[in-house]
């Protein structure tokens, strides 16, 4: 009953030991950044793997989002007191401010972010990082800053790819399953569109790519226990990340908007 009652008090304290090892790891990693260029083939490496692999996945997701939106703003608008054309700007806000990047963010969670928490876990109990280190290799320069700088680099890209391929799933949608042509989708596209809803779409990937490689990293680099430790690591990373997508996404919602 005592240890009941104090484990509200101990995974509180759990928490703020986390969040300090989290932002000391962090600190360490920005320290490391002057040193980037030793470490720019694994930066490209890891682009290819954050990038160019997920290119499938984004494009699938990206595609049904946007048709799902168009046939969801259709089905609103199926009274006729609100013009066809307005299906355009619903996909096309949706789209760029916030289905690309939170789908692509919460896709790249379970691809990415268990992925990079698995490796580098894997690495911490089999002791190749302590190894690392008596060889004087920098783990956090060598492991962390490449898969971070990549993501920062790569998931801008995939939100574009994702923007594109939500509006193309919406112009679908609409011109083959409800009476919007063609043009009446891209006029209300273009009549609510802002170049600053799609500057803000990359900004939130952005940050969304920082959080789920670090947070991966985190969890991969202070694994304990084995192959259950691993599997901890990397559930941990996919609910936190998961969290912290949907935090980021209004914090950067009242600052930026």
């Amino acid at each position: 009953m005592f240890r009941f009652l104090l484990y509200p008090f101990n995974l509180l304290i759990d928490s703020l030991e986390g969040v300090g090892r989290y932002v000391e790891l962090m600190a360490s990693m920005f320290r490391s950044l002057f040193s980037w260029h030793k470490n720019l083939s694994l930066i490209v490496d890891q682009m290819f793997h954050i990038g160019v692999l997920s290119i499938p996945i984004v494009i699938l997701t990206s595609l049904f989002s946007g048709m799902v939106t168009s046939v969801q703003a259709a089905y609103q608008f199926e009274s006729g007191f609100v013009p066809n054309w307005f299906v355009g700007s619903i996909v096309g806000e949706s789209i760029l401010m916030e289905l690309a990047p939170m789908m692509t963010g919460l896709v790249m969670t379970g691809r990415i972010g268990a992925t990079i928490a698995a490796e580098i876990g894997t690495m911490r109990v089999s002791e190749q990082i302590d190894a690392l280190e008596s060889l004087s290799f920098d783990p956090v320069s060598f492991l962390i800053l490449p898969r971070v700088l990549a993501a920062a680099i790569m998931f801008p890209i995939l939100i574009i790819i994702a923007d594109c391929f939500g509006i193309i799933g919406g112009l679908f949608a609409a011109v083959n399953a409800m009476d919007v042509s063609h043009l009446e989708f891209i006029r209300g596209l273009r009549n609510w569109f802002r170049p600053w809803d799609a500057w803000f779409g990359l900004i939130k990937g952005l940050f969304f790519g920082i959080a789920i490689t670090s947070i991966a990293c985190y969890q991969g680099y202070y694994t304990t226990g084995g192959a259950t430790g691993v599997g901890r690591a990397t559930t941990a990373t996919v609910v936190i990340s998961c969290v912290a997508i949907v935090f980021l996404d209004y914090i950067l919602a009242a600052i930026l908007l």
